[in-house]
């Protein structure tokens, strides 16, 4: 089992950046594919951008974000930049046991952080 806590998100403003992080505990997150997802008012869950288990293999639907992990400290980031107003919304890691990073509907992750809210002022 995987618990994830996301750290980082807070109001940026248009043009800015912002880093998110997510630490998980366990001893086997390097056995998981990494994902983030987003989920703005009114909306469903969308899918952000996942890595592989090694970190050496990455997609990204957002050309802006680019994900990253380091398994030595069990956590997995996303830097996100030029962020727009439409961007805002609460963004969730998630842990993906099926290894495959193009995995991009939520039901294929097992674990879920908590949430971390991103708001982008205009």
């Amino acid at each position: 089992q995987v618990q994830l806590v996301e750290s980082g998100g807070g109001l940026v403003q248009a043009g800015g950046s912002l880093r998110l992080s997510c630490a998980a505990s366990g001893r086997t997150f390097s056995s998981y594919v990494m994902g983030w997802f987003r989920q703005a008012p009114g909306k469903e869950r969308e899918f952000v951008a996942a890595i592989s288990f090694s970190g050496s293999n990455t997609y990204s639907v957002k050309g802006r974000f680019t994900v990253s992990r380091d398994n030595a400290n069990n956590t997995v980031y996303l830097q996100m930049n030029s962020l727009k107003p439409e961007d805002t919304a609460i963004y969730y890691c998630a842990a993906n046991p099926g290894g495959n990073i193009y995995s991009t509907r939520p039901r294929e992750y097992d674990y879920w952080g908590q949430g971390a809210q991103v708001t982008v002022s205009s």
